[in-house]
């Protein structure tokens, strides 16, 4: 019997507020599992809007304590209640001063299994994210769940191969990258980085961005948003460029093994050979 994964995302529009954008993402979940979905995740930094477009302290605001700020929480409730595993995209305090983009990833009972920090940080026009994170400490965790191995990869992330490969030496069945990018900046990479990821550590990838315009900069966020196989080939259509969207596709996880058989990539790997890639 094929080992299928019901899996879903959401894009979503920024509300205004934190608990009617959370309260919107549990509607969205509860319509996920509805359809039968057992994983879903949510965007970069899902609810609060991407204040990385402007450097303000007022924007501290938005962090608390992973796990035991009340998003996570609230998620973990979502978790028990609707069956799936999830995966929240949150802005991190650990402690004052220490601040990460992060994402917490909960079983399907409401377990916290563990998070991931954002590596990359970018500090461009309009994604002045090094003012509010420090680089990501804790590795690239893939997180043993009710439907199999996730693992996390967050927005900027994706433009280095270095962590996708560890991702899948870990043992990633599915990457979910949640991600904030305007058109114009990168539109063209968005459908070219996460199915080329996907073929060259043979998994599948969740790709989430944000869609529409929000209050602290002129970003045009694009959607778009999909699910893409081992073979690099989009899972169903891909979203909306402009509204707000869930999705929920079929994953056949035996496509990984049998990807990784044909092509054989871990395999022919030389990790004796790449001695340069991690010289300063």
């Amino acid at each position: 019997m094929a080992n299928v994964v019901r899996a879903a995302l959401v894009q979503a529009t920024w509300t205004g507020d934190t608990e009617s954008m959370v309260a919107k993402h549990e509607e969205h979940a509860r319509e996920a599992a509805r359809q039968g979905a057992k994983i879903i995740g949510f965007q970069e930094v899902f609810n609060a809007p991407y204040f990385c477009q402007v450097q303000e302290p007022e924007h501290y605001r938005w962090a608390e304590p992973v796990p035991d700020g009340p998003t996570v929480r609230r998620m973990q409730e979502l978790a028990r209640e609707t069956g799936m595993v999830i995966v929240v995209p949150v802005f991190e305090v650990e402690q004052s001063g220490f601040y990460y983009n992060t994402a917490a990833v909960i079983d399907a009972d409401g377990t916290f299994l563990g998070k991931y920090r954002k590596h990359h940080i970018p500090q461009v026009k309009g994604f002045w994210e090094k003012y509010y994170f420090k680089p990501g400490n804790i590795g690239w965790p893939v997180f043993d769940t009710a439907v199999g191995k996730v693992g996390v990869y967050i927005c900027y992330d994706r433009h280095f191969p270095e962590g996708w490969r560890q991702l899948g030496l870990n043992g990633a069945q599915l990457v979910y990258n949640p991600s904030a990018t305007s058109r114009g900046l990168s539109a063209y990479l968005w459908q070219l980085e996460q199915p080329a990821a996907a073929v060259a550590n043979e998994y599948f990838v969740a790709a989430i961005n944000r869609v529409g315009q929000e209050p602290y900069g002129d970003n045009d966020f694009y959607g778009t948003s999909y699910f893409v196989d081992p073979r690099g080939q989009f899972v169903g259509e891909v979203a909306s460029d402009k509204t707000e969207e869930l999705i929920v596709r079929d994953l056949d996880f035996d496509l990984i093994e049998e990807v990784r058989q044909q092509w054989a990539f871990y395999r022919d790997r030389r990790p004796d050979a790449y001695e340069g890639l991690v010289q300063p």
